[in-house]
C-alpha cells in the first residue's frame, strides 16, 4: 500500500464525526471567516452530526429487531440481507481505487465549476464514498482501474447536475438558500419523483388533497401533532414486531414492547428536527461565508455549497412517511416478484431514501407515501441485483456485518442504501460485460424522464409554502 493510500485510509478512518469539524474549520479559514468563528462552526457541526447519529442509532436499535421478528412471523425466506450503508462505505474506502478517486472527483468538481458546467461545490467529502462505490464495483466487474475512475466521474457529474437542478426547492421547501444536496442515494430519485407527481396531479381528488403536516394538524388537532403521529406509528410497528410475544402468551412483555416503541418513535419525531438544527447552526454560517467569498471571486456566478442530505431529513412530513414505510418495506419484501433482499439494517435510514418522494409532493404525505412505495419497489430490485457483486467485493475487503442479527442465515449481503444508488447502478451496467444495453436503455429512460420534468422544480419552488 502506497503512502498516499495509507494517508487516505487514515483520514477516512477518522469517520464523519471527526472529519466534519476539521473540514468545516478549515473551510471557514479558507473562506476567511476567522479562527474563532471557524472553530465554533466546526465543533457545532460535529456535535450536531453526532446527535443525528444518536437519534438514527436509536431507531436502528428499536426498529431493527422488530423488523426481523416481523419477518420471521411472515415466514420470509430470503437469501440477501440488508446489512446497512456501512458496508457500502467500508467496501468503497477499502477499495484500491479509493485513493485515486477522491482527488479525481475533487479535481473534476473544480473543473466543472470553473467551466460553468455545475454550480455545486461539493464539500460533503465523507459521502464521496457514493462515487467511489461506483468505481469499486466497476473495477471488480471489469478488472480495469481506468474504467472504474471513469464510471465514478460520470456518476459525480450526473449527481452535481441533479443537485443544481433541485436547489430551488431546497431553498423554498427546506428553507436553505445557497445549498444543494449532491447526496447520491437521495438526489438520484428526484427526476422519477417529479414525473410521478405529474401523474398524481392528473387524478381528481388526489391532486386536490391537502395532507401536509400543517393541514393534518388543522384537521386532527392534537392527533396531528408530530408527537402523537410518532406514537401512533410506533404502536403500529410495535404490534407487528411483537406478534411472537403475543403468540407465546407473554402479554406483559407484548405491551411493554409496543409502549416502548411508541414512546421512542414519538421522541424521534420531536428530537430529530432539533438535532438537525444544531447541525445547521454550524454549517449555515460557513456556507454563507463561502458563498460571499466565491461570489467576490466569481462575480455573476450563483454558486451552491453541496451538503449531506442529513441537513433536511428532519422535515415532519418526511419523517412521518419514512416511518410508515418500515412495515410497507417488509411487506413488499415478501410479495414483490424477483426480490431476494430482506430490509433490515437500513430501515432506520429510510428518511434519506424517500426524501425526494416527499419533497416532490411538496410535503403532501399521501402523494409522498405513494412516491415512497415506488422507491421501495425499485430499491428492492436494485439491491437484489447488486447482491452477488457487492458480497464478493465486501468479502474481498474483509467486511463482516455487525449488529444485524444472525447474518450467517443469509448467503448474500446488500442494502437498502445500495439499492438507492440508481445512477451508480445504471453506470455500472454501461461497463459490465453483457449488460451494456441495459445500461444504455436505463440511462436513456432516466434522462428522458428528467427532460420531461426539467421545469417542474422551478415551478414547485414558486408554489412552495
Amino acid at each position: 500500500m502506497t503512502s498516499l493510500e495509507l494517508a487516505v485510509k487514515y483520514v477516512l478512518g477518522l469517520g464523519p464525526a471527526v472529519m466534519m469539524p476539521i473540514f468545516i474549520t478549515l473551510l471557514g479559514l479558507v473562506f476567511r471567516q476567522g479562527i474563532t468563528k471557524s472553530v465554533r462552526a466546526g465543533l457545532t457541526a460535529g456535535a450536531g452530526f453526532i446527535a443525528v447519529g444518536l437519534v438514527v442509532g436509536l431507531l436502528v436499535n428499536v426498529v431493527g429487531p422488530k423488523a426481523m421478528a416481523f419477518a420471521d412471523v411472515l415466514g420470509v425466506k430470503l437469501d440477501i440481507l440488508d446489512v446497512g450503508w456501512p458496508m457500502g462505505a467500508a467496501v468503497s474506502f477499502a477499495s484500491p481505487i479509493a485513493a485515486a478517486l477522491i482527488p479525481a472527483v475533487l479535481a473534476l468538481n473544480v473543473v466543472l465549476v470553473l467551466a460553468k458546467v455545475t454550480r455545486t461545490i461539493d464539500v460533503d467529502l465523507w459521502n464521496y464514498w457514493h462515487f467511489i462505490y461506483t468505481g469499486a464495483l466497476i473495477h471488480a466487474a471489469t478488472g480495469s482501474m481506468l474504467q472504474g475512475v471513469l464510471g465514478a466521474c460520470i456518476t459525480a457529474l450526473i449527481i452535481f447536475k441533479l443537485a443544481d437542478w433541485t436547489a430551488p426547492l431546497v431553498e423554498k421547501h427546506f428553507g436553505l438558500p445557497g445549498i444543494s444536496l449532491p447526496h447520491t442515494e437521495t438526489i438520484n430519485w428526484a427526476p422519477l419523483m417529479f414525473a410521478l407527481e405529474r401523474v398524481w396531479r392528473l387524478i381528481p381528488g388526489l391532486r386536490d388533497l391537502e395532507a401536509d403536516p400543517a393541514a393534518v394538524r388543522k384537521r386532527l388537532g392534537i392527533l396531528g401533532e408530530p408527537l402523537l403521529m410518532g406514537a401512533a406509528l410506533g404502536v403500529l410497528l410495535g404490534v407487528l414486531g411483537a406478534i411472537p410475544l403475543f403468540r407465546a402468551g407473554k402479554y406483559g412483555a407484548w405491551f411493554k414492547e409496543i409502549a416502548t416503541l411508541s414512546v421512542t418513535m414519538a421522541a424521534v419525531l420531536i428530537v430529530l428536527p432539533k438535532v438537525v438544527a444544531i447541525l445547521m447552526e454550524g454549517l449555515i454560517p460557513i456556507s454563507e461565508g463561502a458563498r460571499e467569498y466565491l461570489q467576490k471571486r466569481f462575480p455573476g456566478r450563483d454558486l451552491l455549497i453541496g451538503l449531506d442530505a442529513a441537513v433536511v431529513i428532519g422535515h415532519p412530513a418526511n419523517m412521518a412517511v419514512a416511518l410508515l414505510c418500515v412495515p410497507i418495506a417488509l411487506l413488499l419484501a415478501v410479495v414483490l416478484p424477483g426480490n431476494r433482499m430482506l430490509p433490515f439494517g437500513d430501515l432506520a435510514a429510510l428518511p434519506f431514501y424517500v426524501l425526494w418522494g416527499v419533497a416532490a409532493a411538496r410535503g403532501n404525505m399521501v402523494r409522498g407515501l405513494l412516491n415512497a412505495v415506488v422507491i421501495l419497489v425499485l430499491i428492492l430490485w436494485i439491491g437484489t441485483s447488486l447482491g452477488p457483486l457487492t458480497t464478493d467485493v465486501a468479502r474481498a475487503a474483509g467486511f463482516k456485518p455487525e449488529g444485524v442479527g444472525d447474518a450467517s442465515r443469509y448467503t448474500l449481503w446488500s442494502g437498502v442504501a445500495l439499492g438507492s444508488h440508481v445512477v451508480p447502478w445504471m453506470v455500472l451496467q454501461l461497463f459490465r460485460p453483457g449488460y451494456r444495453l441495459v445500461g444504455l436503455a436505463s440511462l436513456a429512460g432516466f434522462f428522458g424522464v428528467w427532460w420531461w420534468v426539467r421545469r417542474d422544480v422551478a415551478a414547485s419552488a414558486k408554489d412552495a409554502k
